[in-house]
């Protein structure tokens, strides 16, 4: 291989498992990935926007496209929503593939779980179950071997919902995703010592599953204007995969429209607010 296509290619030889892959971002993800030269385990139940129901022809025809494009994929029909479920994929992909260097948690929904004076229980498992319990089980599964390899790149999806009052949500969805976000943070110091990364990302991007929610947050559908391509956030997952990003880890980045913008959470003194709080305790005594 030519020094030029081996910095075009600086996934050759790698395995990438995403998961939610056969449709929006998922796809741009493994489209991605494939094209810097991974080979792509495409993971996918094809469920509808409640996360119900299989159909196995979405991840099919994105293994499809990566093969037209002369890479190299699996697809994978497995349910990751739980632990024993993420692992399950991680362990298809080093079966059949032979090793694994890259996780992009891609999978989910956002409907259910209901709201603080109604919740709802089952609602509430099954978005854990999908956002946190399978990222949990694929990155336990995937450690061991990227630890043997001395390379691994994790990235999981969270969401502004999360942990940001500007855009908080539907009470499930924005618990799964601050779950998530925590165990960003927690198995990116796990795996800091073995050359494993984890990131997050935050993605802003027009798909099947928020186009309705984006155009009612603009006026006169200018969401629709936007270049909310699902490409711009793969492009920042892709760059995080390779051998460039080893330094950059317990990170969340919102990408969204072409822009990255980093969210950074830390304890601040002296603000308005504290000093309010400090005042009225010391009124107090």
């Amino acid at each position: 291989m030519s020094q030029r296509r081996a910095a075009a290619r600086p996934l050759a030889g790698r395995v990438a498992v995403v998961t939610g892959a056969g449709r929006g971002i998922g796809r741009a993800h493994a489209l991605a990935l494939a094209d810097l030269g991974a080979a792509v385990l495409v993971n996918d139940l094809g469920t509808d926007l409640s996360g119900c129901g299989r159909d196995a022809e979405p991840a099919d025809a994105v293994v499809a496209e990566i093969r037209a494009r002369g890479g190299t994929a699996l697809a994978d029909g497995g349910d990751v929503a739980s632990i024993a479920g993420g692992r399950a994929v991680v362990e298809h992909a080093v079966a059949e593939l032979g090793r694994v260097d890259v996780v992009v948690n891609n999978a989910g929904f956002a409907l259910g779980g209901g709201t603080v004076e109604e919740p709802e229980e089952a609602g509430l498992d099954a978005l854990l179950a999908v956002h946190l319990r399978a990222a949990v089980g694929t990155m336990s599964a995937a450690f061991p071997v990227m630890r043997a390899n001395g390379y691994g790149r994790v990235v999981n999806t969270v969401s502004e919902v999360a942990l940001d009052a500007r855009f908080a949500g539907p009470l499930g969805y924005g618990i799964a995703k601050a779950a998530l976000w925590s165990a960003t943070l927690s198995a990116a110091e796990e795996g800091r010592p073995y050359g494993i990364t984890v990131n997050a990302i935050s993605p802003g991007a027009r798909t099947r599953m928020n186009a309705d929610a984006l155009d009612a947050g603009f006026r006169e559908g200018a969401s629709a204007r936007l270049d909310l391509a699902p490409e711009h956030v793969a492009a920042v997952v892709a760059y995080l995969a390779t051998p460039d990003a080893g330094d950059i880890t317990g990170r969340v980045f919102h990408v969204a429209a072409g822009e990255i913008r980093e969210y950074e959470t830390r304890r601040h003194a002296g603000t308005e607010l504290a000093e309010r709080l400090a005042a009225a305790i010391r009124a107090s005594r």
